[in-house]
């Protein structure tokens, strides 16, 4: 659905296609070692240092260990997807007017003391002011008739001060309703979205350190109780304020805990299987909470029991502690190697293998290499020390802001698709279910420079076209809309491999949370995006489609880094070359990466 934090050793191989996975990273780690010695440099560990998918190899790819951790944690992230856009629902705004207190009027006045007003060239009833409450009364006791004995334009008018009347059309209740976010406070409506989104900002600079310093298990149940839980005490908010606190509360364990799935599932699942759930497992649970979230809605038309509705499924998820376990790539990268082989064992049990009698050998000996000689430690800063680096990061921040963007822009504004707000919020998460599976080929089959390239410039076209489209056949703005949500859903999935493909494990972590920190970023300003189209209805379109194709061009100035074995040092990493034909044969894949030379 579409939209997260970072990534460590375990996604070194998310993407990368089934038959590059023959080329393991302790190889060319062993030629790299190679070369340092003979530049003077220390190359022992990446000698030493066996490949984990190698360690664990004897446990096969798709046994009942690797399915229980497949299923469960794609299935953690159905919450996700219904409570992830929910706001679509809890904050959209009915039809309403000026509330008219009970006074002894007629009904002649009743009915006239609404102004009218034309907006997009349809009349329709002030929702911001009306005539007079008592000039219309005094002319209503004397016995004047509206439109005959008085020209109500000439009457003065004045603002709500009574408050507001809803329409109970299509919602019993909204937190528009409920707190009056219309009129002199209607900034707080999109505003509302925004803090929503600042949360899963935050919640994606620090899930990433919070799971790297303390696990990925406790953080992922962790992070799941925050959402449930102040999703939960939002239905009992008193005031607009204490909602939005709350709601970004949410926010920031609704992405913490989607990440924490999402890398756990990374680090624990090997070969193709890990492509299988990066691409496909993770992205089609939160696609099916996507859809899920219109049917609740359409049945709980108050924003309370959608909230209820919501949260509740997460309690559901509280047996998962006793059957996911800690990933095993972490507990090596802690040192805590016992534990590592206890979670290996258990799983070889369930998939009724026989273990070696040691599993993790080499990386007893790494541990304790590293105890003596300690690693460079890197930070943000690492990102802009060499030119190469520095340069990809920044077009990697403007893919992730652009599609981050693009992706919330076109989901909040289903609304605008059809006039049944539940028809349409299910065409935007339909789409999705075949974008995802797009990307999955697309991972597979098309490099990912090409790939990236036509995605984007798709969606910035067709969003372009959108404004072209005569009024008469709405039905072609609608399929462009959904073309241009179908290739940025396909481009959010692709962005995830891409961006962990390039850099090298000692960056990978903290690149990753940088972009998707950029991202987020995007994702608070789309909802203000939208109110663009006050001063001209395509202006929201025009902009997010300049972004796509700017996006586009820039992505050529990547390095590829399909069919390659991932870099686990900054020496490793892949150089930007020619575009090349797409159907290149898989002998080609199979070449090793050209290294950067010592200079980065």
């Amino acid at each position: 659905m579409h939209v997260f934090s970072s990534f460590l050793q375990g996604v070194a191989c998310t993407a990368v296609e089934g038959r590059a996975n023959h080329y393991l990273i302790f190889r060319w780690s062993r030629k790299t070692s190679k070369h340092n010695k003979h530049s003077g440099g220390d190359g022992e560990d990446s000698e030493t240092m066996k490949d984990y998918d190698d360690s664990v190899a004897f446990l096969g790819q798709w046994g009942r260990f690797q399915q229980v951790v497949f299923f469960l944690l794609s299935a953690s992230i159905l919450p996700n997807g219904f409570g992830a856009l929910s706001v679509v629902f809890l904050a959209d705004t009915p039809s309403h007017h000026c509330l008219v207190p009970d006074v002894n009027l007629t009904q002649d006045w009743l009915h006239a003391i609404i102004p009218m007003e034309v907006v997009n060239g349809k009349q329709q009833l002030s929702r911001c002011s009306r005539f007079r409450l008592d000039v219309v009364r005094n002319l209503s006791a004397q016995g004047f008739i509206p439109g005959r004995d008085v020209n109500i334009t000439d009457l003065e008018q004045e603002g709500c001060v009574d408050g507001w009347s809803y329409s109970r059309d299509i919602y019993q209740s909204t937190i528009v309703s409920e707190f009056d976010l219309v009129c002199r406070d209607q900034w707080k409506q999109p505003f509302t979205s925004t803090i929503y989104f600042l949360g899963v900002l935050v919640g994606s600079f620090f899930s990433g350190q919070l799971s790297d310093r303390f696990g990925r298990k406790p953080v992922f149940f962790a992070t799941m109780a925050v959402q449930t839980i102040f999703i939960f005490v939002q239905i009992f908010s008193p005031s607009w304020m204490v909602f939005v606190i709350l709601f970004f509360i949410s926010g920031l364990g609704q992405i913490s805990n989607y990440v924490s799935a999402f890398v756990l599932g990374n680090e624990i699942l090997t070969g193709n299987v890990r492509v299988l759930f990066s691409s496909l497992g993770v992205c089609l649970g939160y696609a099916i909470g996507y859809m899920m979230l219109p049917l609740f809605a359409y049945f709980l038309r108050d924003w309370k029991s959608l909230l209820l509705a919501i949260s509740l499924p997460g309690l559901l998820y509280i047996p998962l502690w006793w059957f996911i376990p800690e990933s095993p790539r972490w507990l090596l990268s802690q040192g805590r190697v016992e534990e590592a082989e206890t979670t290996v064992r258990k799983a070889a049990k369930m998939n009724k293998v026989e273990a070696p009698r040691v599993i993790f050998e080499d990386y007893s000996v790494h541990a304790d290499a590293t105890k003596t000689h300690p690693k460079e430690q890197h930070n943000v800063f690492s990102l802009l020390r060499t030119k190469n680096i520095r340069n990809m990061t920044l077009i990697l921040c403007l893919l992730w802001f652009t599609i981050s963007t693009g992706y919330i822009g076109l989901s909040l504004n289903t609304s605008q698709l059809h006039a049944n707000p539940y028809i349409s919020c299910f065409l935007s998460a339909a789409v999705e279910v075949p974008a995802y599976t797009s990307s999955w080929l697309a991972l597979r089959y098309v490099p990912r420079r090409l790939s990236v390239f036509c995605i984007l410039l798709i969606g910035g076209v067709s969003l372009y076209f959108i404004q072209l489209v005569p009024e008469s056949l709405s039905e072609l703005s609608v399929a462009l809309e959904m073309l241009g949500k179908f290739v940025i859903t396909t481009g959010t999935s692709l962005i995830y491999a891409y961006t962990a493909e390039l850099y090298p494990t000692a960056l990978r972590n903290t690149a990753t949370g940088i972009c998707s920190a950029v991202g987020r970023v995007g994702t608070s300003i789309a909802p203000f995006l939208l109110q663009l189209s006050v001063y001209f209805k395509y202006l929201p379109y025009i902009v997010m489609g300049t972004l796509a194709v700017v996006s586009a061009f820039a992505t050529l100035l990547l390095p590829e880094s399909f069919g390659r074995p991932l870099p686990q040092t900054i020496q490793q990493m892949h150089k930007r070359e020619s575009i090349k034909c797409p159907f290149i044969t898989r002998r080609e894949h199979s070449k090793p990466p050209v290294l950067f030379e010592s200079r980065l």
